[in-house]
């Protein structure tokens, strides 16, 4: 993000040269040099040939920034360079440093992209142009351009995880700096930073950065709260010096005793985590017991576990606070070993034991990729940290293409907070806190999540919406003919599996459209007098092209579905072909036009749609009049909602014959549905005890299933309805339902539920 203030004289937006660096004034050139000179300590890991890649982004972005000012009075290119020192203390290669330097060029300079492919390669113009924000294109909204620039972000950092690096040292620097800032850009950055920037932070291990985020935010946001807790930890720290000395003195002498090397250093909690702390479990700054801690780096793994027997054997450990991240490490790929014990004066105390491996990725997460291969080139488990979450953001766009809804799908996923559970083999699984078995499924393969049909959780089946526990074995079983169904988007809890839903259940609905569509406008067709549709051919292309400038549509497909979803009607479509097909010598068959138009009561099996129950999307069955199979039926082609049948009687359907005529179309049921249907009842019932049971049994014995029972309100009086759905095969099962319940005691009537006129 950039926040200079606008150049002056004004630079002009395309084609802009660096100019010569003779023309900064001396106080730019002194202050520029010896930012530069500062960064050049911090490249001693390159080689000399990339140091000098690196100097010569370092001129271009000088010269390009040449006039422009931050809010602090400092030249701009000072900031360039303080992201670029924070990338180099993640050791980043010389290709993301030069990024750095350049990542403004674009947005505030008018540098072209092309430009900076000839000068410095297209990997250093890509990471670059993944860090620039949209300004080019026209959006509707503020909140849509943001949505926007994160998709492209996101996207840019799946394929190249140094661009968020770059993000995040670009906008910790911002946030280190932003005190000349208005209020209302101090609190949407800030607010900003803390939704968005710090989980993500978070979500790649980068802990550093992500406390820094963090407290940085909570200052700007609640700058008198940050003032006083401050001053308490201040206070605090002068008052426990002595005894934190005395515990360091302690540990030292005891592991020395031991015979294990170790290195100590102490750990201060956060401003913000201390506030949150407060903040969520109703605390007062003296019940916060855990603002110090010490994080003891030993040799290896194993010395990890001997040194929390050398803690417990010094200090009492506090009950339920040791927690496992080495065998289980965090989903950001965090590993230690933690442990709060009671110190001098029952001081509570956490430590946190690890290796100088773990506490590299602790602190630095992904970026310690690069800090760690400098000495081990065989750093293979680290390459994958957060690759997982990284390539599910491509697999999420792929399936996604409105970024508020690519964002809204992600947003979820950035938890510091995660369960884990294991599979039947003993592999463990990191699922977000709140995700369900069902999540479970889409995180192991999308194909697992597409078929599942039940689960179990330690061998015992519960629903699919069972939110996870940690420990869980939890296992799946798949059915090759199951699909997803559209009532899991209701609690599913990943972005994953929400965006594989959606996708399977768009396109099941985009192939059903175009299938019922195809054979409307073929119908249309045959009553105009014309056998079928034109074919897809080079030579009836201009046909077509004709067609779609008439409908606005783009393809054959994209109007198939218009007319499947009723956006447009099948008979207006089907006129103005024959209109085109008659320019190209094609005349309609008048035996056929009169067959169609005036036998439809000898040939209606041919032209009417016939239903069997396996629609999906494109077929509803109103849910005013519930129809099943027997029942007279007819289709209306909804706008924009498909084909939605309405048994003939049904005073909502009459109502719409009435205003939209040309929108109804025959309809009937297959000889062989292959489902049951939902129909409602009303049964009036003696009010007394045991009278649901009885209609109950009574219903199961006729072999239907209840879907909802509904007794409305509860009354004295002798007699009530209850209003039932039940689930039959057809229409005479119906009516066996009906004759059973008649038969039943304690039920005074039993009649089928109609829509009121």
């Amino acid at each position: 993000m950039s926040l200079a203030t606008p150049p002056t004289p004004p630079k002009p937006k395309t084609n802009a040269k660096p100019q010569a660096p003779a023309l900064h004034s001396p106080a730019a050139t002194n202050a520029a040099a010896a930012s530069f000179a500062a960064l050049t300590a911090k490249l001693g890991y390159l080689t000399t040939d990339e140091a000098e890649q690196v100097r010569q982004a370092y001129r271009f972005a000088d010269s390009a920034h040449l006039g422009q000012m931050r809010k602090d009075g400092e030249p701009y290119i000072t900031h360039p360079i303080s992201v670029t020192a924070q990338c180099a203390e993640w050791k980043l290669d010389a290709q993301a440093l030069m990024a750095a330097l350049l990542h403004d060029v674009m947005e505030d300079c008018g540098i072209a992209k092309h430009e900076l492919i000839e000068r410095f390669g297209a990997p250093v113009a890509d990471l670059v142009d993944g860090l620039t924000k949209l300004d080019k294109l026209q959006f509707n909204s503020r909140e849509e351009n943001q949505s926007e620039s994160f998709r492209k972000m996101l996207l840019a950092m799946a394929r190249d995880v140094r661009v968020i690096l770059i993000k995040l040292a670009d906008r910790t620097h911002n946030m280190r700096t932003m005190a000349e800032m208005s209020r209302d850009r101090q609190l949407r950055i800030s607010t900003e930073t803390l939704e968005i920037y710090a989980p993500i932070a978070h979500r790649l291990g980068l802990n550093q950065t992500y406390r820094e985020l963090q407290d940085l935010s909570f200052r700007f946001l609640y700058p008198w709260r940050h003032k006083i807790l401050t001053k308490a930890v201040t206070k605090a720290r002068s008052r426990r010096r002595d005894l934190l000395q005395k515990v360091l003195q302690e540990v030292e002498a005891a592991f020395a005793q031991a015979g294990i090397k170790i290195r100590i250093a102490g750990r201060e909690k956060t401003i913000y985590s201390i506030y949150r702390k407060m903040d969520l479990k109703h605390l007062s700054f003296a019940q916060v017991t855990d603002i110090y801690g010490f994080r003891v780096i030993v040799p290896s793994v194993t010395d990890c576990y001997t040194a929390l027997g050398v803690l417990h054997q010094l200090y009492k450990p506090v009950p339920g606070k040791f927690k496992d991240h080495i065998a289980i490490g965090k989903i950001n790929g965090y590993q230690s070993l933690h442990t709060t014990l009671v110190g001098p004066a029952s001081i509570n105390i956490e430590f946190q034991m690890r290796t100088e491996a773990m506490h590299m990725v602790a602190e630095s997460g992904v970026a310690a990729h690069w800090l760690y291969k400098a000495n081990n080139p065989d750093s293979g488990p680290l390459d994958r940290l957060g690759s997982k979450w990284l390539q599910s953001l491509l697999d999420i766009q792929d399936e996604t293409r409105d970024a508020a809804e690519f964002w809204d799908h992600i947003k979820v996923d950035l938890f510091p907070d995660a369960v884990y559970v294991f599979t039947p083999k003993g592999q463990i699984m990191a699922m977000p806190r709140g995700a369900t078995l069902l999540d479970f499924a889409y995180a192991i393969h999308s194909n697992v999540g597409d078929h599942t049909v039940s689960a179990s959780i330690g061998g015992q089946q519960v629903p699919l919406r069972t939110e996870l526990k940690n420990g869980d074995v939890v296992e799946v079983v798949t059915d090759p003919s199951a699909t997803p169904n559209p009532a899991w988007l209701d609690f599913v809890r990943t972005g994953r599996a929400r965006s594989k839903i959606r996708h399977y259940l768009k396109t099941m609905a985009q192939t059903e459209s175009v299938s019922l569509g195809e054979k409307l406008l073929t119908q249309a067709l045959r009553a105009e007098g014309i056998e079928k549709l034109p074919p897809q051919s080079p030579s009836n292309q201009a046909l077509w092209d004709k067609l779609f400038r008439f409908t606005g549509n783009r393809s054959t497909s994209d109007l198939l579905t218009d007319i499947g979803l009723g956006k447009r009607i099948a008979g207006i479509v089907a006129k103005r072909l024959v209109i085109l097909l008659a320019e190209t010598g094609e005349k309609p068959d008048a035996v056929l036009m009169t067959r169609e138009r005036y036998g439809a009561q000898d040939t209606s099996g041919s032209s009417a749609v016939t239903l069997d129950g396996s629609e999906n999307a494109s077929v509803k069955f109103a849910p005013c009049c519930l129809p099943v199979p027997g029942d007279n039926i007819l289709g209306y082609l909804g706008r924009g909602e498909g084909l939605v049948i309405h048994c003939e009687d049904c005073a909502v359907a009459k109502r719409l014959q009435h205003k939209d005529r040309e929108r109804f179309i025959d309809v009937e049921w297959s000889d062989e549905p292959v489902r049951q249907f939902e129909s409602r009842l009303v049964v009036t019932v003696s009010n007394g005890k045991g009278v649901l049971a009885r209609v109950a049994t009574a219903i199961a014995s006729a072999e239907a299933d209840i879907a909802h029972i509904d007794m409305g309100e509860k009354s004295a009086q002798d007699a009530m309805d209850l209003r039932l759905t039940i689930a039959v095969q057809d229409l005479a099962h119906l009516e066996a339902v009906i004759r059973t319940l008649k038969r039943t005691g304690s039920v005074l009537n039993a009649s089928r539920a109609r829509p009121s006129s």
